[in-house]
């Protein structure tokens, strides 16, 4: 069983890495959001996932989060990737890292509270 959820996991890693990586058809070609996106992938999976329990970020994932254009990412957050990852958390795990994220910013459909 353990085996079958590192397997999905990994396989909702790469999915999320190919939406980000192949952007979005209403953003302007050869804008890609800056950062180390894969990293933040790799780094940060193991933090926003559902059903879970929240923990702390890793150093590895902050260093990642901030070298990241989060407003950017959180564009390109579809409804595929909030299958996967839990927004509360993403949100916290940012906050966290050191980075703003205002109130009322549309992160995919989800919006950030106070």
């Amino acid at each position: 069983m353990t085996v079958l959820k590192s397997n999905i996991l990994l396989l909702a890693i790469f999915a999320v890495a190919g939406i980000l990586f192949s952007g979005d058809k209403n953003m302007a070609v050869g804008q890609p959001c800056q950062g180390h996106i894969e990293g933040l992938i790799t780094q940060c999976a193991l933090f926003v996932q559902k059903n879970v329990p929240k923990t702390i970020p890793s150093p590895g994932c902050c260093g990642v989060i901030k070298s990241v254009d989060i407003p950017c990412v959180c564009q390109h957050i579809t409804k595929d990737i909030e299958r996967m990852i839990d927004m509360e958390k993403a949100v916290f795990v940012v906050r966290y890292c050191g980075r703003q994220l205002a109130q009322g910013t549309k992160c995919g459909s989800y919006t950030v509270p106070p």
